[in-house]
């Protein structure tokens, strides 16, 4: 086995992954870092820590690749990864989602080795934003009835 090696933009690119509550892409990742690397080192850093089973690779409805945190199961040899993806088609944010396993059943002879399950619609954040400036129209709507009465 390659020896692991730790170096300080190694270090922080996790430290964001790991403390991120949605996976994140690389000019994510990047615009937090500043001027700490390089967008060739990250790539290179983001590339070992999923071969080391740190974080693990989305792709999301457009396309955009995405990097999230592993559960504790994962390793350098193999990723646990059986879990929904929620894409917010408002703010193009990814979630883990842990604790919906979809149950697939496949034809006879094939066998799979792993899939990437993603649901795309509103997440919670943005449909609250999206109530609030609905009842705020409704209120304005409200009070220009009542004043034109």
């Amino acid at each position: 086995m390659k020896q692991v090696r730790n170096t300080h933009a190694k270090t922080e690119i996790l430290n964001l992954i790991n403390s991120s509550d949605v996976a994140l892409t690389h000019s994510d990742i990047q615009k937090k870092l500043g001027d700490l690397c390089n967008r060739v080192t990250i790539y290179r850093v983001l590339e070992r820590l999923e071969n080391e089973g740190a974080i693990h690779k989305i792709v999301n409805i457009d396309g955009v690749v995405n990097f999230a945190k592993c559960s504790g199961k994962c390793s350098h040899e193999q990723h646990f990864h059986n879990h929904v993806h929620f894409n917010c088609k408002e703010c193009h944010s990814v979630t883990c989602i842990e604790n919906a396993i979809p149950e697939i059943s496949l034809p006879e002879h094939f066998i799979a080795h792993e899939y990437n399950f993603i649901i795309s619609r509103i997440c919670p954040k943005c449909a609250d934003v999206k109530n609030k400036k609905a009842e705020k129209a409704n209120m304005l709507i409200c009070l220009l009835l009542y004043t034109e009465i």
